[in-house]
């Protein structure tokens, strides 16, 4: 099963950039905007501008995948061709777009969601696939199903059903992901019983420790058995 999302175009306004390099980019950033460009295409030459953080990120949340970028009065109809994160993975720190006509078709990335449990452990290998589709028509995701699949069984990009109208560009023969078997390591761990019993036989054997009390106990017991006799020998030597 796959799913897709009819998209519309979004108006985006946005403002050419002058001054390039990390200090100019950095304070755009600051003031809620992100450093962005379009890129070159036949006749039309490379854009370098920025655009404001919260409108696209909104735009974003509804899948929105085709602008009309408006720059000075300047419109470009295009689609997000590849977007940076900084280190964390927060935030956007540019957008690369790319130029498009809309009544034709493009190449574009799309990401693969697998659905279903597995009988095994599915292990993932590809998160993207390539498509050809109209700007309008480019699916949101595309779904694999591996619900119920046996351990050493595989998905490959093939096997995918592609929404009416859109291309696979991928190789079919391409493995996305595969199901492998789960594995259960069994460790053995002494019970309480087992342990009580284990003590108990040292006890019985006599270990050093126990050994050496024993000892010390017999030896201190001794002098106080014989001290009773040398106290009653003093008094029958007084007596007589």
């Amino acid at each position: 099963m796959s799913k897709t999302q009819v998209s519309t175009t979004a108006q985006l306004k946005a403002e050419a950039r002058t001054v390039l390099g990390s200090r100019a980019s950095n304070r755009l950033r600051s003031e809620g905007r992100i450093p962005a460009s379009i890129e070159w295409l036949g006749a039309d030459p490379h854009v370098d501008l920025s655009i404001d953080e919260d409108v696209f990120m909104a735009s974003r949340r509804k899948h929105q995948h085709v602008y009309e970028i408006d720059v000075a009065g300047k419109k470009d109809t295009a689609i997000v061709r590849h977007l940076d994160w900084d280190v964390f993975g927060d935030r956007i720190i540019h957008v690369e777009f790319r130029r498009v006509d809309l009544t034709k078709k493009t190449e574009v990335e799309v990401d693969v969601v697998f659905i279903g449990h597995p009988k095994g452990v599915l292990n993932q290998l590809v998160a993207h696939i390539k498509v050809m589709a109209l700007p309008t028509e480019i699916p949101d995701q595309l779904e694999a199903s591996v619900a119920d699949l046996e351990p050493g069984t595989a998905i490959t990009a093939g096997q995918i059903k592609l929404p009416h109208n859109v291309d696979l560009v991928t190789p079919g023969t391409l493995t996305l992901a595969r199901i492998v078997e789960v594995k259960v390591e069994v460790v053995a761990v002494a019970t309480p019983a087992e342990g009580a019993v284990a003590a108990e036989g040292a006890t019985a054997a006599g270990t050093p420790a126990a050994g050496a009390a024993a000892g010390a106990k017999g030896a201190a017991a001794t002098p106080a058995k014989g001290a009773a006799p040398a106290a009653d020998a003093k008094k029958d030597d007084k007596k007589k």
